[in-house]
């Protein structure tokens, strides 16, 4: 978990290095929460994972956004990238290599940016420690879609999904596994109680449709006009890794595996 809360902290750093204005050490010591030693730390991972890290007249740094064309990921790298933010593990040129090209890869910017937003990045930082400290916390003014309902859910936070759009948790309360989507989540607040239901946490990874895991896999080929690419890149943005265009069809393909969606009693999307 410490590793996954590094990669949160280099995600939200990488994001604000690629605003407009230039940086300082004191501005980026204030907007990470930590030591300026901390911060030349983090600056000193970018540069050996291989960013263009530059810093102005002023000692201001920066990262260029024109530095991120070309970048794409091999078939192991994507698989260990979903792997990485999960899991903890023991350093490794890949998993340097990777850190450096998430951002550049096709689904990072929407992820930077939605940590960068004020009140997701506190939101999955508080969930973060809970995690690490495996405590209950309450997700206040939680929006259900499946009850229609607003109301404080008390869970136990174990993990987030690959684009830490949602975090995946226990509810007492149900009994059940369930994922909750982080921008419908009011704010979080810790209950200091430590995890009684640890040995029922089952860390099942929802798909590119957000169909949680039940056992099997199906693979799936769809041929797309234009229009239909653009419509379901929309929808479900984490689909457009995984479609090439076939310029002797002049088709959009789509080829991923999607989770059996008929047994979903183990894990919910509320």
């Amino acid at each position: 978990m410490l590793n996954q809360h590094k990669i949160l902290r280099v995600l939200q750093l990488i994001a604000y290095l690629q605003e407009s204005q230039h940086k300082s050490i004191q501005q980026l010591s204030s907007f990470l929460e930590t030591t300026e030693r901390t911060v030349y730390r983090y600056l000193d991972l970018l540069r050996e994972c291989g960013f263009n890290l530059h810093k102005d007249a002023g000692q201001r740094y920066f990262i260029e956004k024109e530095d991120a064309d070309g970048v794409h990921f091999s078939q192991e790298e994507a698989q260990f990238l979903k792997e990485l933010v999960l899991t903890t593990g023991n350093k490794s040129k890949l998993k340097d290599s990777v850190l450096s090209k998430i951002y550049m890869g096709s689904e990072l910017p929407m992820v930077a940016a939605h940590l960068h937003n004020a009140k997701n990045g506190k939101t999955v930082e508080r969930l973060t420690k809970a995690m690490m400290n495996k405590e209950q916390v309450v997700l206040k003014k939680y929006q259900s879609i499946n009850s229609e309902t607003i109301s404080d859910r008390v869970v136990e936070p174990f993990g987030f999904t690959d684009n830490y759009h949602t975090v995946m948790a226990f509810e007492p309360a149900s009994k059940k596994n369930k994922t909750f989507n982080i921008d419908r989540i009011g704010s979080v607040e810790y209950l200091t109680l430590p995890f009684k239901n640890e040995a029922k946490h089952e860390q099942q990874i929802p798909d590119v449709f957000g169909f949680a895991y039940s056992g099997q896999k199906h693979p799936v080929k769809l041929e797309l006009s234009l229009k239909q690419f653009l419509l379901l890149k929309d929808q479900y943005p984490l689909v457009a890794p995984f479609v090439k265009y076939n310029s002797t069809l002049d088709k959009y393909v789509l080829v991923v595996e999607v989770n059996d969606t008929r047994v979903v009693d183990a894990i919910r999307i509320s």
